[in-house]
């Protein structure tokens, strides 16, 4: 297999953070448990990365492409678990640290309170901008 672009890099690491940490499932939807095999963990993130030397090249971009979808919808244990996104505000990407980004502001979870709070303050906002416009 060739040399792994910096993106599958990333999917790689994600998933062995995942393992470390406890948060790595095996079997599909992860109903077969929590993976404690340091050499399964491996398999599961070159299969993910889409870099694995024993599935055809077709297979290898249908699992990467899954697993850039699953990050993109902000579906991965890692991010789960520390509350971590990839769309962020008005539907801009982020550049978040756990998706590789250098200077990134961290984007906490946010309670269903807090969630109502900031959805009141847009339509305040937007009624005032109406407001203006009308006068």
């Amino acid at each position: 297999m060739a040399k792994e672009t910096p993106s599958q890099q990333k999917s790689v690491g994600r998933v062995m953070h995942e393992f470390k940490h406890g948060e790595l499932k095996s079997g599909r939807g992860g109903r077969a448990g929590k993976v404690r095999n340091p050499r399964q963990a491996i398999a599961i993130a070159l299969h993910e990365a889409g870099a694995s030397k024993y599935a055809s090249a077709k297979e290898n971009r249908r699992s990467y492409a899954r697993t850039k979808k699953k990050e993109a919808r902000g579906e991965t244990a890692q991010q789960e678990t520390e509350g971590k996104q990839r769309i962020g505000a008005r539907g801009q990407r982020e550049s978040s640290r756990a998706m590789g980004g250098k200077n990134a502001k961290k984007t906490t979870p946010r309670t269903q309170r807090q969630r109502a709070a900031a959805r009141r303050n847009v339509r305040k906002a937007q009624a005032a901008s109406k407001r203006r416009r009308a006068a």
